[in-house]
């Protein structure tokens, strides 16, 4: 509720500060160019969503790199659509992975708790599973 909050004041601030700067038609003009900017990256999202899971696939990207990814470029791509100055900014800084990720860490506090490049945390559980066996062959030849 607080963030909330936040935002919305953010959002009267700078939408006030800015609109009386460049006037009433260029606002009108920006909220029209960014909702279809919007409407066009949230078309657009099956395309990048195809990307991320052939990335998936091939062990490019973990798992929680797939989620991550992809809800960040979705809410950027809603927050466009949402008519005001912060949101446009803020959903233009979340198509990019970079500030996605630091947007998840500074401000929702998500901890990166696997390393997508360390795969020894892999091999260890698949190697708990395997059992040693020594063959001695009775059999011998006379």
């Amino acid at each position: 509720m607080n963030y909330f909050l936040i935002y919305l004041f953010l959002e009267v601030l700078i939408s006030v500060n800015i609109s009386s700067y460049i006037g009433a038609f260029a606002t009108f003009l920006e909220i029209i160019f960014s909702a279809i900017v919007g409407f066009m990256l949230l078309g657009n999202f099956r395309n990048t969503l195809a990307q991320s899971i052939k990335a998936m696939q091939s062990r490019t990207i973990s798992m929680q790199e797939f989620q991550k990814l992809n809800a960040f470029i979705l809410l950027g791509a809603l927050l466009l659509i949402v008519p005001g100055f912060f949101s446009d900014i803020v959903g233009l800084f979340l198509q990019f992975s970079f500030f996605a990720t630091l947007f998840a860490k500074k401000i929702l506090h998500v901890k990166d708790d696997i390393d997508i490049y360390d795969t020894t945390q892999y091999r260890k559980k698949r190697d708990d599973e395997i059992i040693d066996v020594e063959v001695i062959d009775d059999h011998t030849k006379r």
